[in-house]
C-alpha cells in the first residue's frame, strides 16, 4: 500500500467510515472540486452579506432637471447627507449640474465627471453618492470613468434598513429588497463574477460565475417571498383576532423623524425606540390607545415614508403596509417644524396613493408644533388642517385624542336587555364576545348591560330595555 493510500486508509479509520480508499480519495476530490466551481469572489455579493460597500467620505451628486426648483434640490441633497450620516458615512462635498434630463449613460455630463473625479480627489473622497437610482449601466459607466465606488439613494436607503431592522420578518424584507436591487447590477461588481466554472449535475460546463450567482440569487428571492407570505399570514390572523374583537385601529403614517414613535409612546404609554435618526422603527408595532368617553382603540407605528421610496422597499414591505390599509383611521404625523412640510407630506400621500390608501379617512397630527414657525404652522393648519400637537411637552394630546374619537367609527356600544331563559345563547356571546358589565337573574330572564359589538346588540336589540346607543359608558365605566 502506497503512502498516500495508508494516509487515506487511516483519516477513514478515524472518521469511522468504512469506505474503501480509492472510494474515499474519490469523493475527497469531488469535494473539492464542487467548492472551487461554487466559490465567489470576494468582492462578489453572497447571500445574507450587506451589499453596502463601506464609504467614509463621499461628494453627493445632483442633476437639476428642468422640472426641478432650487430649493428642492437642495432639499434633497441635505436629505441624502443625513442619510449618509446615519448610514456611517460623511458628505464631503456636492456637485449639482443644471441638464434638461440626466445622461442616460453616465447620469452627469462628460464635463462634469472631470470636475467630480477632481473634486472627490481634492476632498480625499472614496466614493461618489447620486441623489437619484442609477440604472446598472450608469453605475458601472461612472465607477469607470471615476474610478471610485459610485452609489445611489436607494442602496443607501437599504443599507440604513438593513442596519435597523431588528424582527425576523424585518430582516427578510431588508434583505428581499436588497436582492432585488442587485440581482440587475450583478455584472457591475467586478471580474469574480465572469470567472468561468464547470460542474457535474448543477451547471453546463463554461457557465459563467454571473450565471451562477443570479441563479443562486434567485432562489434566495424566491425562499424570502415564501416567508413573508407566511409571516403575512400569521398578521392577517392576528388582525382578524382584533376584527372580532371589534376594537377600531389607527394607523400611524408620516415622513421618517416625524416623531411617529414618541407620539405613539405619549398617547399609549408605550416604550417604543425613539431616536433623532432616519428609519429609527422599522418593524410593526401595536399599543391600546385610551380615548375620551371611555373609547378605545389599537394605535399601530410603521415604518416611515421618504421621498424617492425605493420600488423595492415598497414592495418588500407591502405585507407590513397592509397593517395600514386595514386600519380604520389614518393618522397622518408630520413633522410642523421642517421647512419641506408641504413636500414631505405629499411625498407620504404618494406612496399611500401607491398602497391603495388614497381613499382611506385620515386626521394630520401637525406634531413638533412647541418648534415650528408660527406662520408657517398657521399656513399648514390653513392648508392640511389637522391639530397643533407636540409629543414631546404633551401639548394639544387631549384635544388630538378627542378628534381621534370622533372620527373612528362606532364599533362597539353599551346596551341594556332582559334576555329570555330560552335564549340563553345570547347571554353566553356576550361573556365571549363583549363584556358584561351588569348581570342580574330574574324571573322572566337575565338582565344584561353589556358592551358589544353590531352583531351581538343587532341580536339583543329585541330585548333591549332602552335606546342601545344611550352608551357613553360613564355610569358604567367607573364600576369595571
Amino acid at each position: 500500500m502506497s503512502d498516500t493510500e495508508q494516509q487515506a486508509s487511516h483519516e477513514a479509520v478515524e472518521d469511522g467510515s468504512h469506505r474503501e480508499p480509492e472510494q474515499e480519495l474519490a469523493l475527497r476530490r469531488a469535494e473539492q472540486r464542487r467548492r472551487a466551481a461554487q466559490r465567489v469572489g470576494d468582492h462578489a455579493p453572497q447571500e445574507g452579506v450587506p451589499i453596502f460597500r463601506p464609504v467614509e467620505r463621499a461628494v453627493l451628486v445632483a442633476v437639476h432637471s428642468d422640472q426641478d426648483s432650487r430649493a428642492s434640490i437642495d432639499a434633497g441633497l441635505d436629505e441624502l447627507a443625513a442619510l449618509c450620516d446615519t448610514a456611517g458615512s460623511e458628505a464631503a462635498g456636492r456637485v449639482v449640474q443644471r441638464r434638461a434630463h440626466p445622461d442616460p449613460a453616465t447620469y452627469v455630463g462628460r464635463g462634469k465627471i472631470v470636475e467630480l473625479r477632481e473634486l472627490a480627489e481634492q476632498l480625499e473622497a472614496d466614493a461618489v453618492i447620486v441623489d437619484a437610482e442609477l440604472s446598472p449601466a450608469q453605475q458601472r459607466n461612472l465607477e469607470e470613468r471615476l474610478e471610485l465606488k459610485v452609489l445611489d439613494r436607494t442602496i443607501v436607503i437599504l443599507d440604513i434598513f438593513a442596519q435597523h431592522a431588528s424582527s425576523k420578518e424585518g430582516k427578510a424584507q431588508v434583505e428581499l429588497a436588497q436582492l432585488s436591487y442587485l440581482l440587475p447590477r450583478l455584472r457591475g461588481w467586478g471580474d469574480a463574477l465572469s470567472r468561468q466554472a464547470g460542474g457535474i449535475g448543477t451547471r453546463g460546463p463554461g457557465e459563467s460565475q454571473l450565471e451562477v450567482d443570479r441563479r443562486k440569487l434567485s432562489r434566495r428571492i424566491n425562499r424570502l417571498r415564501a416567508e413573508l407570505r407566511e409571516a403575512g399570514a400569521t398578521r392577517r390572523r392576528k388582525t382578524k383576532e382584533r376584527e372580532r374583537a371589534e376594537v377600531p385601529t389607527v394607523a400611524l403614517v408620516g415622513y421618517t423623524n416625524a416623531g411617529k414613535s414618541t407620539l405613539l409612546n405619549r398617547l399609549t404609554g408605550a416604550s417604543v425606540e425613539v431616536g433623532d435618526r432616519l428609519f429609527a422603527t422599522l418593524d410593526t408595532t401595536a399599543r391600546r390607545l385610551e380615548l375620551p368617553r371611555s373609547r378605545e382603540a389599537i394605535m399601530t407605528d410603521t415604518v416611515g415614508f421618504v421621498d424617492k421610496l425605493p420600488t423595492q422597499l415598497v414592495e418588500s414591505f407591502k405585507s407590513t403596509l397592509e397593517e395600514t390599509l386595514r386600519a380604520d383611521l389614518l393618522l397622518h404625523v408630520v413633522d410642523a417644524s421642517h421647512p419641506q412640510a408641504d413636500e414631505q407630506m405629499a411625498a407620504v400621500e404618494r406612496v399611500l396613493d401607491e398602497i391603495g390608501a388614497e381613499d382611506m379617512p385620515r386626521l394630520v397630527a401637525l406634531n413638533k408644533a412647541d418648534l415650528a414657525d408660527p406662520d408657517a404652522l398657521t399656513g399648514l393648519q390653513r392648508d392640511a388642517g389637522g391639530v397643533a400637537v407636540s409629543a414631546i411637552t404633551g401639548a394639544g394630546l387631549d384635544e388630538l385624542r378627542a378628534v381621534i374619537a370622533e372620527a373612528i367609527p362606532v364599533r362597539r356600544m353599551v346596551i341594556e336587555a332582559l334576555v329570555p331563559y330560552e335564549h340563553a345563547e345570547l347571554v353566553a356571546r356576550a361573556h365571549d364576545e363583549g363584556e358584561v358589565l351588569e348581570e342580574e337573574h330574574r324571573a322572566e330572564g337575565t338582565r344584561l348591560v353589556a358592551d358589544v359589538g353590531p352583531q351581538l346588540s343587532a341580536a339583543l336589540a329585541a330585548y333591549a330595555e332602552a335606546d342601545p346607543w344611550w352608551g357613553k359608558r360613564d355610569a358604567t365605566a367607573s364600576g369595571r
